[in-house]
């Protein structure tokens, strides 16, 4: 009998067919997006799920879903999944990191330009007919050229945003939790400072660092205290990063200039504060979308799924540990 997996949302079709060579597929191509009371019911006999961050995977889920021995998700972050959990049930967890890179490092600079010119309240304006002609204190934003900007997060992701930034002639500073290797500093011209020095010093923020317990509210009221009162700041990391309703007291009080924000706490619901206000910039979690990229996701959830259930090595494995809570 063969393996019999479950794909929660809408995919490509090459994803269903490649894992139907290997697995009986069940999937969600309707659009339909699946509660998680009915994900958990179509799961029950399933061998495996490949899932999406709008699934939250943890022990009350993978109690009930007794027979599960994988969840590949088609995404780079993995906070939607408890890897304790995930361990102790000796469940195999994915994720899919590298495909997304570029993608995500374009749309980082795409939003950083938008925020810093004002991009969606020029639109406002004009689709709303209140455009009257150019004048020279209209909408006046800040330059990215010769900007210092610090990006929080020194991985593939923030690395990527470095290279490119590199072009904009910016004095770029960069945080992280260990210091990058001198070569690396030296190619992207990026110099390593602490955290406060970072946010005292930029113009502009980048947040790109993973979400953990150690990061949730890395950005609070103390961190926007610290920053320029012309500084910007985008988060294109995850939800729960940045403390949303602060940061909304924040950009109304004008302590800082403005926002651009792609991820949100408790997402897809979003803080009513920062509907209120004009000098943020939100977006709807698509850092990544483009197609290339999506279906490289979605392919790659698939190989880490057909590698969990038939032997092989998930290229992707994010808790090893999970053999020694293996049962028989």
């Amino acid at each position: 009998m063969r393996p019999k997996v479950l794909v929660t949302r809408e995919v490509f079709d090459e994803t269903i067919e490649f894992l139907a060579r290997y697995f009986d597929v069940s999937s969600s191509q309707a659009m339909v997006n699946l509660s998680r009371e009915a994900t958990i019911e179509r799961l029950q006999g399933m061998d495996a799920a490949v899932i999406t961050t709008s699934d939250r995977i943890d022990d009350e889920f993978l109690t009930r879903c007794t027979g599960l021995k994988a969840v590949c998700s088609a995404s780079v972050g993995f906070n939607h999944i408890d890897l304790d959990a995930c361990t102790r049930h000796g469940v195999i967890a994915t994720n899919t990191p590298g495909v997304l890179t570029d993608s995500v490092a374009d749309m980082a600079l795409c939003l950083t330009l938008a925020t810093v010119r004002r991009l969606s309240e020029g639109e406002r304006m004009v689709r709303a007919k209140q455009w009257k002609g150019s004048h020279l204190k209209q909408l006046l934003g800040h330059d990215l050229h010769q900007a210092t900007v610090g990006v929080c997060g020194f991985g593939r992701i923030g690395q990527a945003i470095a290279k490119r930034l590199r072009g904009f002639d910016t004095k770029l500073l960069y945080t992280d939790i260990s210091r990058a290797d001198r070569k690396i500093e030296d190619a992207l011209q990026a110099t390593y400072a602490s955290k406060d020095d970072l946010l005292r010093q930029s113009d502009i923020v980048i947040l790109i660092l993973p979400y953990t317990p150690e990061t949730h509210h890395y950005i609070g009221k103390a961190e926007l205290a610290k920053m320029k009162v012309s500084a910007v700041l985008i988060n294109m990391a995850r939800g729960g990063i940045v403390d949303d309703t602060e940061l909304a007291v924040a950009l109304k009080a004008a302590r800082i200039w403005s926002a651009g924000l792609d991820v949100y706490e408790n997402e897809p619901e979003v803080n009513p504060a920062l509907f209120e206000l004009t000098n943020v910039v939100l977006t709807p979690h698509i850092a990544s979308a483009t197609e290339t990229t999506r279906r490289a996701m979605t392919m790659l959830a698939a190989q880490n799924c057909v590698a969990a259930l038939t032997g092989g090595a998930p290229p992707n494995l994010l808790n090893p540990d999970y053999k020694k809570y293996l049962k028989g």
